[in-house]
């Protein structure tokens, strides 16, 4: 019997494979009537779902709890293997355990955000601190930081408003990679620069988008409202793009799989990709590496963000007094095929 693929899926529906790939990995910006279909499309020829990363199903995750307590991590989404989170919590769990920590998973569900509920696997007097991945609604996230628990953040609602929250915090370095690639656009005489992605989304879309924005303003050079696209759902970006009578020399979207979305209703359009537009997106995810063109991207280290968030928990731990931290860990620009310029 022959195995079924995202391809085979997409040429089904008569969409693209990043779109079912979406579906599978219950990854952001795709609407849950386009999810459903995919799912159960799926479904019907035997496609094999990926298995969303589970902490709690390992053996060690398993046995009973060491004496030094739990860990609770809190998250909106499951975490596709595709997610930049995965390897990272992998690592943390792995660190915590050798402290004697249990790092044990809690999902947040939409009944949890609607009710201002704690989800019910979660009991807070066995906790002695929660890891928050991908919690992005500011007023669910202050009531977790009510609980009187020492709260970290990988990642967090917007900034926007200048309005902070009672916790360490821990991001990817969001600015200095954006700076540069923009720098070294305007340098190739690239002047016409966008952006895709809803910064008011989380704190790290808001990041870059304010680095692509400052690096602009500080090399003179005008932005062009037109090509930025507050939007990371994928009917949205369809309609943006489709609505464009001219386009800018450069996208740098907020991620790789906006980049992705971009990209293929770019295409759809009679654009060719980089020889018409030159593409950025951030994350370096697994898909980045494979799609035509490979995509310029900027790489999250992601074995780093899980020392620097066990640190992070241990010394607030240790000392419950200290002042909120936040901490930026290094990322790096990957140049691939999406930003080379014709003729060269």
């Amino acid at each position: 019997m022959k195995k079924v693929t995202l391809q085979d899926i997409a040429d089904e529906l008569g969409i693209s494979r990043n779109t079912v790939s979406k579906a599978i990995n219950n990854a952001e910006g795709l609407a849950e009537a386009t999810r459903k279909k995919i799912l159960q499309k799926a479904a019907e020829m035997g496609y094999k779902q990926f298995s969303y990363i589970n902490i709690l199903s390992s053996s060690a995750a398993m046995q009973e709890k060491k004496e030094k307590g739990e860990i609770a991590l809190f998250c909106g989404n499951a975490i596709a293997p595709s997610h930049f989170a995965s390897l990272m919590l992998d690592k943390l769990k792995m660190e915590l355990s050798r402290m004697g920590y249990t790092l044990n998973i809690h999902r947040v569900e939409q009944d949890n955000y609607l009710n201002r509920s704690l989800p019910v696997t979660f009991s807070p007097g066995q906790a002695v601190a929660i890891v928050c991945v991908e919690m992005f609604d500011r007023a669910y996230d202050e009531k977790i930081c009510s609980l009187g628990l020492p709260v970290l953040f990988v990642d967090g609602p917007s900034k926007r408003d200048g309005f902070d929250l009672p916790a360490d915090q821990l991001y990817m370095d969001n600015t200095t990679a954006i700076t540069r690639f923009v720098n070294e656009m305007l340098a190739r005489g690239k002047r016409r620069i966008g952006f895709i992605g809803d910064y008011d989304h989380c704190q790290s879309f808001y990041e870059r988008y304010s680095a692509f924005r400052c690096a602009m303003l500080m090399a003179d050079v005008p932005v062009d409202d037109r090509f930025c696209l507050k939007t990371i759902n994928q009917e949205k970006i369809a309609r943006d793009l489709t609505s464009l009578t001219e386009f800018p020399d450069v996208f740098i979207c907020a991620n790789d799989f906006v980049a992705d979305d971009a990209i293929y209703t770019l295409r759809k359009l009679g654009k060719s990709i980089p020889e018409d537009i030159l593409f950025c997106g951030f994350d370096d995810s697994p898909n980045s590496r494979i799609m035509t063109p490979s995509l310029t991207t900027i790489h999250i280290h992601t074995q780093i963000m899980a020392i620097a968030a066990m640190q992070l928990l241990i010394s607030r731990l240790e000392s419950p007094d200290l002042n909120y931290r936040v901490v930026h860990t290094e990322t790096e620009l990957i140049y691939r095929d999406s930003t080379k310029i014709s003729g060269q």
